[in-house]
């Protein structure tokens, strides 16, 4: 979905595109029938040919259908596959990505869920021309975006995607009026956001609560954020650092109406909406009612 808003910036503004390329339909639902991809979707609605090739790097054909178009520039945004260097070569403006992130922070193929996993209040959106490198090519223009003390991946992606489609067509203008100047990144600064895991959403508590929570916040909808309690895992929907007693990292506590767990650094994460495995989703004071939870009882042990 973050590649739509792009595409219908350019639709809109009326650039001549000859063809726009996409992952291949997929199983979907539960019939699982092919289903295409929301940008094949808007491009056969606008009437521009579509390609789906399984793979770009090795396949004459498609490289053949490109060289023929000759574009002057091919845009990427969030296609996921390694572009091949006789793709890169090929237009005069060369391949214009659009990344999620202020580069060259976070470069790889999660910089939304990585900028907020590790508590950043700012990010943004940058172009730049592909190379051979992860995410590391000259950059074009930036733009900034703050990042909410509650937005999720979730949220922030559909804003970071609309930033996104307005600096596209700032980048394509500035490069018809001549204006723009690539710029290398600096690569002592960079860092990565690689390919999310499962792994990567259990909770780890001697971080500090802060830091569960940001990590909660970031892999949104998935991994998510789970631990296990009585050999069973426990989805953590929503939580908060808390201002509970102190505890020892993983140990539960209700207090009143509220359930914290122990984190590292001294510091209470306030769990607010769990679901153990197998049950319903529900809030901490309806999961602790229908829960007897002995003292002293931990999380993921």
């Amino acid at each position: 979905m973050f590649a739509v808003p792009c595409l219908e910036a350019l639709i809109r503004e009326r650039f001549d595109m000859q063809l726009v390329v996409s992952q291949p339909d997929r199983p979907k639902g539960r019939g699982l029938e092919l289903a295409p991809t929301p940008v094949k979707q808007v491009a056969l609605a606008h009437g521009i040919p579509v390609a789906q090739p399984e793979r770009i790097k090795n396949n004459p054909e498609f490289r053949a259908q490109l060289e023929q178009i000759r574009p002057d520039a091919i845009i990427v945004v969030a296609y996921g596959r390694i572009i091949p260097q006789w793709m890169i070569d090929l237009p005069p403006l060369g391949n214009i990505n659009v990344h999620a992130s202020l580069l060259p922070k976070y470069r790889g193929a999660a910089p939304i869920q990585w900028a907020i996993a590790c508590g950043e209040t700012v990010t943004g959106v940058t172009t730049m021309r592909i190379d051979a490198g992860l995410d590391t090519g000259p950059m074009l223009l930036k733009a900034e975006m703050p990042i909410a003390a509650d937005d999720t991946a979730v949220t922030l992606s559909p804003r970071l995607s609309q930033l996104g489609a307005l600096l596209l067509i700032e980048t394509l203008r500035s490069f018809n009026s001549g204006e723009l100047v690539p710029t290398p990144q600096d690569d002592s600064q960079a860092t990565l956001a690689p390919l999310l895991k499962k792994e990567d959403g259990r909770i780890d508590f001697s971080r500090s609560a802060q830091e569960i929570s940001n990590r909660l916040r970031g892999f949104q909808p998935w991994p998510g954020a789970f631990s296990t309690l009585r050999g069973k895992q426990l989805t953590v929907h929503s939580a908060r650092p808390g201002k509970g007693p102190q505890l020892t990292t993983g140990e539960l506590l209700v207090n009143e109406d509220s359930l914290y767990v122990g984190a590292g650094q001294g510091t209470a994460l306030e769990l607010l909406e769990v679901q153990l495995e197998g049950k319903k989703r529900m809030s901490a004071r309806d999961f602790t009612n229908g829960n007897r939870l002995i003292a002293g009882e931990r999380l993921g042990g």
